[in-house]
Formats: C-alpha cells, sequence, structure tokens
C-alpha cells in the first residue's frame, strides 16, 4: 500500500426547470492509499468537513472502467455504495447524515488513467423525489 496525496473534484448541476441550473463544485487535496489486488486498484481517502462526511472513509475499487464506490464510517449509519458502469444503471441507498434516500444513477463515461494519475467520472444520479442531477467527479494523484 503506498501513501498519495488525491485532488478531488466533484461538480454536480442540478436543474428543477424553473429556473438556470444550479452548479456547485467542491474541490479539496487529502492524503489517501493506493494498491492493487487481483486486478482491480484501489483507492482510499478520509473525506473532510468540506465534503460533510467528515470521519468517513471512501474506497474506490477500479478495474477497467468500472468503478465502485463504497463510503462507509461513524456518520453514517449503513455503507453507501455506487457502482459506475458506461451505460448502466446502478440502484441502491444513499446515505447521510440525514438519513437514507433511493437512488439511481446512470454513468455517461468512465475514463480510468490511474496509470497516469487520473480517474474521471461523468454520471446522472436521482435521489427519488428530492433531486436530481448531472456530476461529475474527477481524481487526480498529486504524488505517487
Amino acid at each position: 500500500m503506498k501513501d498519495i496525496m488525491l485532488k478531488i473534484v466533484s461538480r454536480q448541476v442540478t436543474n428543477d426547470g424553473t429556473g438556470p441550473a444550479d452548479e456547485q463544485v467542491m474541490e479539496f487535496a487529502t492524503e489517501g492509499q493506493l494498491y492493487e489486488r487481483n486486478g482491480s486498484t484501489y483507492l482510499l481517502y478520509k473525506e473532510t468537513e468540506m465534503s460533510g462526511l467528515e470521519g468517513c472513509t471512501t474506497s474506490l475499487k477500479v478495474k477497467g472502467e468500472t468503478v465502485r464506490m463504497k463510503r462507509y464510517g461513524e456518520m453514517l449509519p449503513i455503507d453507501t455504495v455506487m457502482e459506475f458502469q458506461k451505460g448502466k444503471r446502478y440502484e441502491g441507498m444513499y446515505e447521510t447524515p440525514y438519513g437514507a434516500f433511493q437512488m439511481e444513477i446512470l454513468t455517461n463515461s468512465v475514463d480510468n488513467r490511474l496509470h497516469e494519475g487520473a480517474l474521471n467520472i461523468d454520471y446522472a444520479i436521482s435521489l427519488k423525489g428530492l433531486v436530481e442531477t448531472h456530476s461529475q467527479l474527477n481524481i487526480t494523484i498529486l504524488e505517487q
């Protein structure tokens, strides 16, 4: 397991149809770990206060163009799991400190260039009865 520095940029664009789209961008750098096991690459990092999930850990399992994200920790009563694969739908529960919501994800693209230090995911997420957003997650390995 190697210690690394990560830059994480998350963009969400929400458009409820009643006005202009609302874009939120969250960007932070954090320490993490990188390792490989059974043909998959794993990235682990601790969430920060900025993400609203301080005390939680995010684990990404990357194999080819498939990414499985798992968030777990003291802030979440149950683990949150999301899976990203181009053109595929994933349904699950999205756990927040404020409660759990049924979610559906449709992945537009997964650009796995971890060998160059980058992972980019473009997807739509719907939290049933609450909100639909277009999201992008860009992870850059700053130091290996």
